[in-house]
């Protein structure tokens, strides 16, 4: 991901989300040089993209989206399992992220690749009724022997 794609992230950011991150929240993870991954269709059209950060021993996961004309496909799973080789190749032990609990598409594959919820951060996102939803705070074991 680069600056001059940030019009097109944008364009999905907001029709994925009902609070999308904003172009300078892009902005400072690309200053930050967050690893970014971006899947792209042969005539240009950007399909999905992810950022991760990197810690010490670990990565976590940022941002994972899809463009709504592309889910279903797969795309996001592609993605993660960049994320994951990637992290690996690094020495990271964990992989971490935040999802809502009501996000029931996104915890699905999460299960699936092997990640465990390990704790929940109380009022973490917005909702839309002037409330707050907890997130669930998840993790994938990255050590060697453990498959993803």
């Amino acid at each position: 991901m680069a600056v001059p794609l940030l019009e097109a992230v944008m364009a999905i950011e907001v029709r994925a989300y009902a609070f999308p991150w904003s172009r300078a929240n892009f902005v400072d993870s690309l200053a930050a040089g967050h690893l970014t991954h971006c899947l792209v269709a042969p005539d240009g059209e950007l399909l999905a993209y992810q950022v991760a950060m990197a810690g010490f021993e670990e990565w976590h996961l940022l941002n994972v989206t899809v463009s709504p004309d592309h889910q279903g496909r797969g795309l996001a799973t592609q993605l993660l399992h960049r994320l994951i080789d990637h992290a690996r190749s690094t020495g990271a032990e964990w992989l971490w992220l935040e999802v809502r609990p009501s996000n029931a598409r996104a915890r699905r594959l999460y299960a699936h690749l092997g990640f465990e919820q390990v704790g929940v951060r109380k009022g973490y996102y917005p909702d839309g009724r002037g409330q707050r939803e907890d997130a669930l705070v998840l993790r994938l074991s990255l050590k060697p022997g453990v498959a993803a």
